[in-house]
């Protein structure tokens, strides 16, 4: 019930990065030749930030999504009006963060190994985009944590539905009506996040007049540092994405530094943006999955946890079986070779496709497991987990497919996204297998427990 709207809304979430692409894909100069290659690849230059601010938003969110929800819970009511101005402070922070990132990307990217085309389209995306999100973005945190600490999870699927929607629009307004590239692709992403900034305060508000309509009173119990209470939680859950950003930053910079660099990056941003999309549900269970596993935790039922784990496990099978596969397959190479201008791209994209489900189905018990993780109150082995995942396993083994890839009968491309779905896997189930032994561990533990008391 909680995991089906969140499907919708990350899956429109991850809309977003295609509708840029796509509009990417038909831009050209004043001359008419086609920017199209070099706008794919600066979009897959700009993901690794775009990364490090979701983990940012993600991990303040969860953070002080938990912390209302048991402020609320237990009837804390000034406990959340605490939280609600500390978060302001948290937020402001992030602006300034992503706004001093963006001002070095602007000054840096000139200087970079990249093909001077790339470079600059590369520029004016990275700029805008993350300058801009820095507000529109960031400042979605509290009316988003509002909602979902009220179970509204439908709110948060139509505050992506609304955004989505109007970044369709401005992108269509600012690139062939006004005529303005990259830079508006750019723009219209920054701005269509208000149209769901605007629902999302709404929706926020509403719950909250009715939460204090119902109060019977004030309980006592306040944060002597409300800001570091939020953060307790935040960091363990931004750290992961922060990984991903650095693991992503690593690939580019292996393609960046490779021949034939431009097909290459733009070829990788289409398969790891459709990576990414097609994961979106898998994603979503993982999220709906904490505050089960953690209930549960609570009732010292890790027999059930073991038991829900299985059921995921299951219906992501299905999933990628009847989905993602057949689509990245069959549909996956002419989308490719519809994105790209230079046939190089197109093959490289059309090939990176085959992996794709490999690289889906990676995701699927990692982020079963590191959600019963974190409901059981522990952190640290998703943390640890993907610590290795990015640096042990992702980087090295897509040096080794890049490197070393005729010796398996592939293109270059194709040896670094088999090594990025390869080591996904690896990770995934070392992970999953830890889980469920310490969750074996604790079945055991508590049937002793009931033996003893018998």
């Amino acid at each position: 019930m909680l995991a089906a709207p969140l499907v919708v809304s990350f899956w429109l979430r991850s809309a977003f990065a295609w509708v840029d692409t796509i509009f990417a894909s038909m831009l050209h100069d004043q001359q008419g030749g086609s920017l199209g290659d070099a706008s794919i690849a600066a979009i897959g230059l700009t993901l690794p930030f775009e990364f490090l601010l979701t983990a940012c938003w993600v991990g303040s969110s969860n953070g002080l999504t938990a912390r209302l929800a048991a402020a609320m819970g237990a009837g804390e009511h000034e406990r959340v009006e605490q939280l609600k101005r500390a978060s302001v402070r948290i937020i402001w922070a992030l602006c300034a963060l992503f706004v001093a990132v963006a001002v070095g990307i602007w000054i840096f990217a000139g200087r970079t190994p990249l093909e001077p085309l790339v470079a600059q389209q590369f520029r004016i995306y990275a700029t805008v985009l993350l300058g801009g999100s820095a507000f529109t973005a960031f400042w979605a945190i509290l009316p988003d944590s509002l909602v979902k600490a009220h179970h509204d999870t439908r709110s948060t699927m139509w505050a992506g539905l609304w955004s989505s929607i109007t970044n369709v629009v401005l992108n269509a307004l600012f690139v062939f009506v006004f005529g303005w590239g990259i830079f508006g692709i750019a723009l219209s992403t920054v701005l269509s996040r208000l149209a769901g900034l605007a629902y999302a305060i709404g929706r926020a508000r509403m719950h909250e007049n009715a939460r204090r309509a119902a109060s019977d009173g004030l309980r006592a119990g306040v944060y002597a540092r409300p800001v570091r209470a939020i953060l307790a939680l935040s960091i363990p859950s931004a750290i992961t994405y922060v990984l991903m950003a650095g693991e992503s930053l690593a690939v580019n910079g292996l393609l960046a530094n490779s021949q034939d660099s431009t097909p290459l990056l733009a070829a990788w941003s289409i398969f790891d943006r459709t990576v990414r999309f097609l994961a979106m549900p898998l994603i979503a269970t993982s999220v709906a999955m904490l505050p089960l596993a953690a209930r549960l935790a609570g009732q010292g039922d890790a027999g059930a946890i073991r038991a829900e784990m299985r059921l995921g496990f299951r219906a992501g099978l299905i999933y990628i079986g009847a989905l993602v596969t057949p689509l990245a397959l069959f549909a996956g190479p002419p989308a490719a070779r519809a994105l790209a201008d230079l046939p190089l791209t197109a093959e490289f994209g059309a090939a990176s496709m085959v992996w794709v489900p490999l690289a889906v189905f990676g995701f699927l018990p990692f982020l079963l497991a590191r959600s019963a993780f974190d409901g059981l109150q522990r952190p640290r082995p998703g943390l640890v987990a993907s610590l290795l995942r990015a640096f042990v396993l992702v980087v090295p083994l897509v040096w080794v497919g890049m490197e070393f890839h005729s010796s398996f009968g592939l293109t270059r491309i194709a040896g670094a996204c088999a090594g990025f779905g390869v080591a996904t896997v690896i990770a995934a189930f070392g992970l999953y297998g830890w889980t469920v032994r310490r969750l074996e561990s604790e079945c055991a533990a508590a049937r002793e427990g009931d033996g003893a008391s018998g």
